[in-house]
């Protein structure tokens, strides 16, 4: 049994075919999925999925590319819904930051803000944090650090091999492994992976993007998590079998809500 952390399934490429997408993991040992909050115009669709199928559920939050339509009204309106059981996927992203230096500044700062604000609104309902770093290992690590983050946890989204992160498992941080552990370039990932406490490993896909070989260039869909968790068995020298059971069992003690799936 493999539950995919990070699927975005309502997303448009999805639209013609989901339930047979859904189908085709249920069918290959996938028996959970989280469709994390990225925008909230793709919210309805990943509720009427998570109504519809016991094993889908949903978080709600804000990507930091989508940060200026935030409001805490917005995750206020969704956050009780019975299969809301994450916030995010919310935190820094330094790649794409506006060439102007003052524009740069207003960004990061209002990133930042944005960040915060979904941490304490995190530990407002008690919910663990699905957590996005792309080049902003350092400034992630001490946001969640000094904003308390440990006392709901979360997960490091698609993990970025930054031995800086490393330190956050120690505060209720989990580290979701993807297709790139599959990628011929991901020579840091590979590296890192067995330092990465077991007990603290995740799956995910982040379908459709983010195809694992040997499906590169393809859309990327849940079914396609046994290609990460055989990768993860192979360089850990771990039963394929045992890795399914270990990240299964660490997504339900993060995810509580998955407890309920077999």
């Amino acid at each position: 049994m493999i539950i995919d952390t990070h699927c975005h399934l309502d997303n448009k490429q999805y639209y013609e075919d989901i339930d047979n997408v859904i189908s085709n993991a249920l069918q290959h040992g996938v028996k959970g999925f989280l469709i994390p909050g990225a925008d909230f115009n793709d919210l309805p669709q990943a509720i009427k999925l998570a109504e519809k199928y016991d094993e889908v559920f949903f978080a709600v939050g804000i990507h930091p590319y989508d940060i200026d339509m935030y409001t805490e009204e917005m995750m206020e309106k969704y956050v009780n819904h019975p299969k809301c059981i994450a916030i995010g996927e919310c935190g820094l992203d330094y790649f794409r930051l506006p060439e102007n230096e003052e524009e740069k500044i207003a960004n990061i700062k209002k990133q930042k803000e944005v960040f915060i604000s979904q941490i304490e609104f995190a530990k407002k309902v008690k919910k663990p944090l699905i957590v996005h770093i792309r080049d902003a290992s350092n400034d992630s690590r001490q946001i969640l650090i000094d904003n308390n983050a440990k006392e709901v946890g979360g997960v490091l989204h698609c993990f970025n091999a930054s031995e800086h992160l490393l330190p956050l498992a120690e505060h209720n941080f989990y580290f979701g492994i993807g297709g790139v552990i599959t990628f011929k370039n991901a020579k840091k990932l590979v590296e890192i992976l067995p330092k990465i406490p077991k007990d603290k490993l995740l799956i995910e896909t982040d379908a459709p993007y983010l195809t694992p070989h040997p499906h590169r260039g393809e859309r990327n869909e849940p079914f396609y998590t046994t290609f990460v968790s055989q990768k993860m068995s192979e360089l850990l020298n771990i039963s394929d079998e045992d890795i399914q059971l270990l990240t299964t069992n660490n997504a339900k003690k993060l995810f509580k809500e998955f407890s309920s799936l077999s």
